[in-house]
């Protein structure tokens, strides 16, 4: 069995060193590809010196998170892995993680995450709001999700072959939505195993009020995108979408968010139409 992590790191030398090294603890060996987004910060030097093993890819720009993974997902489909597993550079995995996760494969699930906990050991704040009431009471097995965060992230080669890659409609952020949607689209689940766990250490970032705004409206993309929905219903109700988050945060974030998907929106939709296809944008 072929697994291919895949790691996309930018300025992250505080992380990276760590991220990596959790996997030479895996009970289950893997392949780790590393694609660097232009980093100044002197990560992917220290990166070659310190794990000659890890495959390291520099792009000579910041192509955002959805692409460079997608760089690793063709790489993987070209090169027969079984699985990838996707990881954040802000991310490990305990030395069970993988082996946890195998053992649920192909129990009708294509996309499996472990339990997201942060650094202190509680559940990740985002994913206690998504995921913890699938997972009510239950200690082992698989819990079915509608979405889960794509810092841990194991996909089978038929999720890959069938969904294909990240949407270029997603730069940073919104991108793991729109590929569970379109995992759904194509008739596959995604599931949470309640015995798997893994850390996603984000405590230290802090988001603005304008940045937390911003990230509501990244919901309208979203709706939009999503192969699954009446277009022209999406279409007709995000901008009431996006009035009444104006109105409900007295923010105008939102009203400047409504121009530029105006503009945005013969592309969206194109996009869409693309990722309709088995392996869309790989």
């Amino acid at each position: 069995m072929k697994i291919l992590t895949v790691i996309v790191s930018y300025n992250a030398l505080r992380w990276d060193l760590r991220c990596i090294e959790c996997l030479r603890s895996s009970e289950v060996a893997t392949d780790v590809l590393v694609v660097d987004n232009a980093s100044s910060d002197g990560s992917p030097e220290a990166i070659r010196k310190r794990f000659p093993e890890v495959r390291l890819i520099e792009s000579r720009e910041n192509l955002g998170f959805g692409a460079a993974n997608n760089i690793g997902l063709r790489i993987a489909v070209e090169e027969d892995y079984d699985f990838v597993y996707l990881l954040n550079q802000d991310a490990w995995i305990e030395p069970d993680t993988l082996r946890l996760l195998l053992n649920r494969a192909g129990g009708g699930f294509d996309l499996l995450s472990p339990v997201q906990r942060s650094r202190n050991g509680e559940l990740d704040p985002n994913f206690r709001r998504k995921c913890s009431r699938a997972l009510r009471g239950r200690k082992e097995g698989c819990a079915e999700v509608n979405f889960v965060m794509a810092a841990h992230w194991l996909l089978s080669r038929k999720a890959i072959l069938s969904v294909g890659g990240f949407s270029p409609a997603f730069r940073q952020y919104g991108e793991d939505d729109n590929y569970i949607d379109r995992l759904h689209f194509h008739g596959l689940r995604a599931a949470v195993v309640c015995e798997a766990s893994a850390i996603h250490d984000r405590a230290e970032r802090r988001c603005t009020k304008e940045q937390k705004m911003r990230l509501k409206c990244i919901s309208v993309p979203v709706q939009i995108s999503d192969p699954g929905n009446c277009l022209a219903a999406s279409i007709a109700l995000q901008p009431l979408r996006l009035l009444a988050m104006a109105v409900k945060n007295a923010s105008c974030v939102p009203l400047r968010y409504l121009w530029e998907m105006k503009k945005a929106l013969p592309g969206l939709v194109e996009l869409r139409k693309e990722s309709e296809k088995k392996g869309a944008f790989l």
